[in-house]
C-alpha cells in the first residue's frame, strides 16, 4: 500500500530556515538525504519531492473555456505543503513508523 508523508511548515518557515545558522542548515539537510537514503535502500522510497515556497502557491481549476484560472496566494494559511515521501509499505502502521 502506498501513503504520501507530508511535511507541513509554518507560513514563514523559508524565513526561518534562512537565519538558521549555518551548521543546522547542513545539518537539517543531512537528515533529509539520509532518511531518503534509508527508504530507498529498504526499498521503502517511491518518491520524494521539496516543494517551492508559500509565495508561489496558487489553486488552478479550470474556465468554462477549460482555459486555467489560477487563485492564490494565500497569506492567511497558517501551514503550507513543503515536502512529501511516498512510501510503498506493507500496513499504516510502517508508515506511522517511517514518518514520526
Amino acid at each position: 500500500m502506498k501513503y504520501m508523508l507530508m511535511m507541513n511548515g509554518p507560513r514563514n518557515a523559508y524565513e526561518q530556515f534562512g537565519s538558521w545558522p549555518q551548521k543546522e542548515i547542513e545539518a537539517h539537510i543531512g537528515f533529509m538525504i539520509t532518511f531518503s537514503q534509508k527508504l530507498t535502500a529498504s526499498g521503502e522510497l517511491v518518491s520524494a519531492e521539496g516543494l517551492d515556497a508559500p509565495t508561489q502557491a496558487k489553486i488552478v481549476r479550470a474556465g468554462k473555456d477549460g482555459k486555467p484560472i489560477t487563485d492564490g496566494v494565500f497569506p492567511e494559511s497558517k501551514e503550507f505543503l513543503a515536502g512529501y515521501w511516498i512510501v510503498d509499505v506493507a500496513s499504516p502502521e510502517r508508515a506511522y513508523q517511517i514518518a514520526a
